[in-house]
């Protein structure tokens, strides 16, 4: 009887805790997905040079910043993963959402904008737990904005 117990203390929460975990990432790629539709005509480039040609008429530093945390289950698999080495496919979907939520943050952050040149990633570990696991990541993206004085012609 007390291992039934002890299995329902903690198997219910892990199952509902992965059950949750899930359900929220994607629901999370399907707003980006979304977003990413709305914004596909404002090119972003990480080159220093405008693919559109045109009278630039004011430039500005533009910039999008997201924190995301981790949770238990990608902590636990990226623990697994560290024993036997590999790539940790569990923080490659969080940081994937966090840089392109990022990036979206930053081209809402600029309405009216023709183009976006030099855009620029970091990412920084923002808490880590007694075992030196990371807890949550920030991604800031920045970039210049461009705004012409008439619609650009590529």
């Amino acid at each position: 009887m007390e291992l039934y117990l002890l299995l329902l203390f903690w198997g219910v929460p892990i199952v509902l805790g992965f059950v949750f975990g899930q359900l929220n990432e994607k629901r999370h790629y399907r707003a980006i997905h979304a977003r990413e539709k709305t914004w596909l005509h404002l090119p972003a480039t990480a080159s220093r040079h405008p693919v559109l040609s045109g009278q630039v008429a004011r430039c500005e530093l533009v910039g999008g910043s997201v924190v995301v945390s981790v949770d238990y289950f990608k902590r636990a698999a990226a623990a697994l993963r560290a024993i036997v080495g590999g790539p940790v496919k569990s923080y490659e979907s969080l940081l994937d959402r966090a840089k392109r939520e990022a990036v979206l943050r930053l081209k809402e952050s600029c309405p009216g904008a023709h183009e976006i040149v030099n855009l620029r990633l970091e990412t920084a570990p923002l808490s880590k737990n007694a075992q030196g696991g990371i807890g949550s990541v920030e991604v800031f993206a920045f970039a210049t904005a461009l705004y012409y004085t008439e619609a650009p012609h590529s």
